[in-house]
């Protein structure tokens, strides 16, 4: 639990949950949660054209070949089977055009829609969706991160109330988790802390106590909850669709917590970075992407949470269409995809293309400003809500970013 908290000025670990007092049941906070987001992050820059942007008989294509899907007209991958059956509720933006190549800063760029060099302590793509979406009674953290850290910006300027909470790629909480005592015992435990803290402050005001005491209640609501977390029984029953591996359970339980009421969960999938045998690479990849991706949107569906679920498949950036001598493909901003499927985007279609290579955008190109404002919007968000440090006013996106319309539902 560690992992997700954040040191304060005063010195003190603060995590992502809402209000303090007053929580309800898991199933309550379900339905008051709104709009969700999950992102797939696949971490060291994806390949376009061995995935949705394929090139057969391009000297850029590689040996991979393409297959129909569910829609007339979109092909994708042959390492992608399960989801091509999935066509129809995707939106393949094809025509990605982003600034910064290089992990760290490509990275923090498609989280915060903001570059790196602008050293501003700007938020996480998650941190925003949960300030905006959460339930703020709800006991369970607003903004979870599965895996491996694509971005480490975390809240920024939005505060520590809004930290990821960090977990590894399956999604499973660490042992020390789990209470020392019975819930009953815990409970007078906390009061008597409680009323000794308090008794304190009115002595001694200062925010460092405040804080302190937030993230020890934070800590004990997590506990009452943790059994959102626990999905070893059902995983019996789904892995074998899944996939029966870290990223595909991190998927599954994603789901588990977004019908819980977390707005934002971000899994990571890693191994992406493929300057030398990218082909093998990305097949084995693919092989754990597939049934996992294929199976979260189907549960999203059959559950009915799909139309009020976003689901984001992104990279800090594609890879190059030449093949370098190592067989591999190198960090490419200037022409590359990423797919949005469920809330608020219309399905079963492609936005954009690549030139005949894929070494340009030949229609509709798409920045970061209108990656980041078509999310917002379809998950209810004024991409242009206006926030402060300071005195200094800070956008969710840069002046001029605009949704793109044809997406939406």
């Amino acid at each position: 639990m560690l992992k997700s908290t954040l040191v304060t000025a005063g010195g003190v670990a603060v995590a992502n949950w809402g209000a303090l007092f007053h929580s309800q049941t898991i199933a309550a906070e379900a339905k008051r949660s709104g709009k969700r987001c999950i992102m797939l992050y696949m971490e060291g820059g994806a390949s376009q054209i061995d995935t949705f942007d394929m090139k057969p008989g391009r000297p850029t294509g590689g040996p991979f070949r393409p297959i129909k899907t569910n829609v007339d007209g979109i092909q994708i991958c042959e390492y992608l089977p399960k989801l091509a059956r999935h066509a129809d509720k995707l939106a393949i933006i094809r025509s990605m055009r982003t600034k910064s190549v290089d992990h760290g800063i490509g990275g923090y760029h498609m989280h915060t829609c903001y570059p790196s060099s602008e050293k501003f302590p700007h938020a996480e793509i998650g941190a925003m969706i949960a300030k905006y979406c959460a339930n703020p009674e709800s006991d369970l953290p607003s903004f979870v991160k599965m895996g491996i850290l694509g971005c480490n910006a975390g809240s920024g300027y939005l505060g520590p109330q809004y930290e990821p909470f960090v977990l590894g790629t399956d999604g499973k909480l660490p042992g020390f988790a789990n209470p020392s005592a019975p819930p009953a015992v815990q409970d007078r435990r906390a009061e008597l802390l409680k009323s000794f803290e308090e008794r304190y402050a009115r002595q001694r005001p200062a925010e460092p106590f405040a804080s302190h005491r937030e993230a020890e209640l934070r800590t004990i609501r997590l506990m009452r909850a943790r059994k959102a977390f626990d999905v070893a029984d059902e995983w019996t029953k789904a892995r074998d669709r899944y996939g029966n591996t870290p990223f595909g359970r991190g998927c599954f339980t994603a789901v588990k917590l977004a019908e819980a009421g977390v707005p934002f969960i971000e899994i990571g999938h890693d191994g992406y970075d493929s300057h030398n045998d990218n082909f093998p690479i990305h097949k084995a990849n693919l092989s754990v992407l597939d049934p996992a991706w294929s199976s979260l949107l189907q549960d999203l569906q059959d559950r009915g949470m799909l139309k009020d679920t976003l689901v984001v498949w992104t990279s800090e950036f594609g890879r190059t269409p030449a093949i370098n001598g190592q067989g591999g493909r190198d960090h490419f901003g200037r022409a590359w995809t990423v797919v949005l499927a469920g809330g608020g985007i219309k399905g079963g279609q492609v936005y954009g293309a690549s030139d005949r290579d894929g070494f340009e955008v030949a229609e509709k190109m798409v920045g970061e400003g209108a990656y980041f404002a078509t999310i917002y919007k379809a998950l209810g968000i004024n991409h242009r809500a206006k926030h402060y440090l300071g005195s200094r006013p800070i956008w969710a996106t840069p002046d001029g970013s605009e949704p793109i319309e044809e997406l939406l539902a």
